[in-house]
């Protein structure tokens, strides 16, 4: 029960933040919302309920949600709009692009509120920058797979001081870090100490992917974490971090996007809701409420990332058509916007395919 409760929050809340953002952006330029529902009812599928003239309703497709309003043609192939004043087409270009941005932008909000929520209760964690291990794990998981740490295979423990890599000297965290990170599954010489005294040995560092300077690139890892101290801070500096920390994970998910396309992550690596409902109970269990709204963060500035690439039958294909009718005065022929919609509606069925197909093998 846990798992199916902490995926709800985790999907849902991300998902009804981003239809309550369309929702009050179309209250706010006039536009009917004729239906607001989190997950798709595909096949008449859900619990819905009629109030006034917005019909409310849970879709059982736990892979999104959505906002009808009157005069947009959308993932309902309603084609039936007469141009009134309270329709989606009868706005300007601006008005628009509000309604059609106000769900990822609730989303980039949500994840900044989480962020600077903990950030101002907890204190911001700045590294001690010395060679000194506070921590080990045991394992490590790359690429879905369970390997042991190369730190704790050695033996090195918590507070040992790391003072030579391949005869080096090592005076920093920094340094430490840069040394690991360039040396990826390449044995090294290593000697640190341990009250008093100095203890070699020979290590290799695993090989992972990882974000950094702005790209994903192979690092080497040895499964160790420094000290921190926790720095109180203001509200107003919480705010800062915690939408600097959003902009940093947009940063991160656009670039593995790109690696997508350039073979730097595999399809392989993408997961559904099935595989979600796994890592939403697991990280409950392990890390309690806090790891679970933290993972919600981060799922929400997914689900806000990708909406907004210009893909037919995201937000982002949607106001990609408001802008190209903006700047050439006129709407998109019926037939035109029937053919973007219908190859917008394949592409989502084939990554919702794609996505349940690596939940299955995951999950296996």
């Amino acid at each position: 029960m846990i798992y199916f409760l902490s995926f709800f929050i985790v999907i849902g809340l991300p998902v009804f933040l981003h239809e309550l953002g369309h929702f009050l952006a179309a209250r706010s330029v006039g536009i009917k919302v004729e239906k607001f529902y989190v997950g798709f009812n595909f096949f008449g599928l859900g619990l819905k309920k009629k109030y006034k003239e917005t019909e409310y309703g849970i879709g059982l497709f736990p892979m999104g949600g959505y906002v009808k309003v009157a005069g947009i043609l959308d993932e309902s192939f309603d084609g039936s709009s007469k141009k009134k004043k309270y329709e989606f087409r009868s706005k300007n270009t601006l008005q628009k692009i509000w309604f059609l941005s106000a769900g990822v932008i609730m989303n980039f909000l949500l994840s900044s509120f989480i962020f600077s929520f903990f950030i101002f209760n907890d204190g911001y964690p700045e590294i001690i920058n010395e060679p000194i291990i506070n921590e080990i794990s045991n394992e490590l998981n790359i690429d879905n797979q369970i390997k042991s740490s190369p730190a704790a295979s050695i033996g090195l423990m918590k507070d040992d001081k790391i003072v030579r890599i391949n005869n080096n000297p090592v005076s920093s965290w920094d340094q430490l870090s840069q040394i690991i990170h360039n040396n990826p599954n390449v044995e090294m010489s290593i000697i640190w100490e341990r009250k008093g005294n100095l203890i070699s040995s020979k290590i290799t560092p695993i090989t992972t992917k990882q974000f950094v300077d702005g790209e994903i690139k192979n690092i080497g890892i040895l499964g160790i974490s420094p000290y921190y101290n926790i720095n109180k801070v203001s509200l107003f500096s919480a705010i800062v971090k915690g939408s600097q920390q959003t902009i940093s994970l947009l940063k991160q998910i656009s670039y593995s996007l790109k690696a997508l396309f350039t073979g730097g992550v595999s399809f392989q690596d993408f997961f559904g809701p099935l595989y979600l409902v796994k890592m939403a109970g697991e990280t409950t269990e392990t890390g309690g409420v806090k790891s679970l709204l933290l993972l919600t963060a981060m799922i929400s500035v997914n689900l806000g990332l990708i909406n907004i690439l210009p893909i037919p039958g995201l937000d982002g294909g949607h106001v990609f058509i408001a802008l190209v009718e903006g700047l050439i005065g006129r709407e998109l022929p019926l037939q035109v916007k029937y053919g973007i919609q219908s190859v917008g509606f394949v592409l989502i069925m084939s990554l919702f395919i794609l996505v349940l197909y690596n939940d299955i093998k995951h999950l296996m």
